[in-house]
Order: structure tokens, then C-alpha cells, then sequence
């Protein structure tokens, strides 16, 4: 298992997200103060982890579902989701991924 929180900057919305391995199919929990990430939620509860770590076989699912349900391109929820699976997947590391932004 692993969780992401995501605190996607100025919108002030946080997300939560569990992801769990059963068999080859990880099971994705998402928590969201967003109504755009409720409705990826609500439609992405599972996921093929080798399908989600490369674009070679066409757009990740995740992606998808940000692109269609979330109105900003900069959404860092998108990743965030996909970083929990890869982590629960054991395809990559629990390293806290991170943007500082300066003006």
C-alpha cells in the first residue's frame, strides 16, 4: 500500500490517495476537497500498473481522467495519483517528488 497527499497549491484543494496491490491490479482510493478529482474518483478505482508507467501503449488511464475531469493543465493530482501506484506497484520509490515555484 501506499498514499499520497497533495496539496495542489493556489486552489487550496487537497487530495488523499491510497493505492493497493491486489493480484496485478492496483485498487486506488481518492479523497479529494476538488469536485473535478471526485469525479476521477468516482470513475478510476482501478488500474493496470504497466499499463500507467509509460505512454508507448497510448495515454495513461490517469492522465485520461485529468484531462478529462480536471479544468487546470498544471494539476499536480494527475501525478500524485499516479506516484502512489507506481510506489504501492513497487515500480518506484517513496521519494517525495517536488516543484518550488519563485518570482
Amino acid at each position: 500500500m501506499a498514499q499520497s497527499e497533495i496539496m495542489s497549491g493556489a486552489c487550496g484543494m487537497t487530495t488523499k490517495v491510497t493505492a493497493t496491490m491486489e493480484g496485478k491490479v492496483c485498487k486506488l482510493k481518492i479523497e479529494s476537497s476538488c469536485k473535478a478529482i471526485q469525479e476521477i474518483a468516482a470513475e478510476l478505482v482501478e488500474v493496470d500498473p504497466y499499463r500507467e508507467i509509460s505512454f508507448r501503449q497510448g495515454m495513461p488511464r490517469i492522465l485520461e481522467m485529468g484531462h478529462k475531469h480536471c479544468f487546470h493543465t498544471a494539476c499536480p493530482v494527475p501525478v500524485g495519483i499516479l506516484k502512489a501506484m507506481e510506489v504501492a506497484a513497487g515500480l518506484n520509490v517513496a521519494k517525495d517528488p517536488s516543484i518550488k515555484i519563485c518570482k
